[in-house]
């Protein structure tokens, strides 16, 4: 059944105030990956209080609205709905602890036709307590079912592809068997990540990882192939999920650094040889 275009886009949210301590900054670099090897002094500084860090990509964790679109009055089927991009500019470094607040508004409403489909675009903006915007997250969401309502808005403009053939730059991260069990922990308790009961339900042999852990998995690759650990270079982060990530692969994040200083990516899990991510785009500063 289509979506009501006008009650999705203009649906209202609050904002979200939210307090996080050391801990949780840690626990989500945990979640990523990072610390894997406790010798490694450049992950160190993400998961131990010594000098501590923010990882930027925890901006995904923050300020988050909840999952909306399960809200009755929001007339999606939000059983069919995946992730489908995520995209982040960051504009300051985030604090180790404090408060932040999240905005979020709906700015595409896309109608890919009856049988296609429809994508919902979401902007967040994240807010420290003097008002700095710290970044800016775009995120669009695949309803499956929710297609053909009638006039939409037009599509932002698409990711671009990456290079054909071999990489410049590969880097190749394991994902920890309890990844998932883990990440869950930072926000999205979801038992399809979990529970192997429901994800055999939903068509999956086993739990599968949450999208935003596998794309900090990804972020963690580009921080220590191009910013050497120093993840306050990376400005930017965009991809398009394509497959889902099973606990204890490993991530293969095939990189090429274009002519106008931008990285794009995909990746890969490996051992099965899947795209789980493609369109990716990234920028650090040198």
């Amino acid at each position: 059944m289509p979506l009501d275009y006008a009650t999705v886009k203009d649906w209202r949210f609050d904002d979200v105030r939210q307090r996080y301590e050391q801990k949780d900054t840690m626990l989500y670099a945990l979640g990523i990956g990072l610390g894997q090897d406790p010798e490694d002094t450049g992950q160190l500084r993400y998961v131990y209080e010594k000098d501590l860090r923010a990882f930027p990509t925890m901006s995904v964790i923050l300020g988050y609205p909840g999952f909306w679109v399960s809200d009755p009055r929001s007339t999606v089927d939000w059983v069919k709905v995946v992730h489908g991009e995520q995209r982040l500019t960051l504009h300051a470094p985030l604090p180790v602890s404090g408060v932040v607040t999240g905005r979020t508004r709906n700015t595409h409403v896309i109608d890919k036709g009856a049988d296609k489909g429809a994508i919902i675009v979401s902007e967040r903006t994240l807010h420290d307590e003097d008002g700095q915007c710290l970044a800016t997250l775009r995120s669009s969401t695949f309803c499956r079912g929710d297609g053909g309502f009638g006039d939409g808005d037009a599509s932002p403009e698409a990711l671009p592809a990456a290079p054909d053939g071999d990489p410049e730059l590969r880097c190749e991260l394991r994902i920890p068997s309890s990844a998932a069990l883990l990440y869950r922990l930072n926000a999205d308790r979801n038992p399809l990540h979990a529970d192997p009961d429901v994800a055999r339900q939903a068509g999956y042999p086993r739990p599968i990882l949450h999208g935003l852990c596998s794309y900090g998995v990804a972020a963690h690759a580009i921080v220590k192939t191009f910013c050497d650990y120093d993840a306050a270079r990376l400005t930017s982060l965009n991809t398009r999920f394509s497959a889902p990530v099973y606990p204890g692969e490993t991530l293969q994040c095939d990189m090429w650094r274009m002519p106008d200083g931008q990285i794009r990516f995909i990746a890969r899990a490996k051992e099965r040889g899947v795209v789980v991510m493609s369109h990716g785009t990234a920028t650090v500063q040198s």
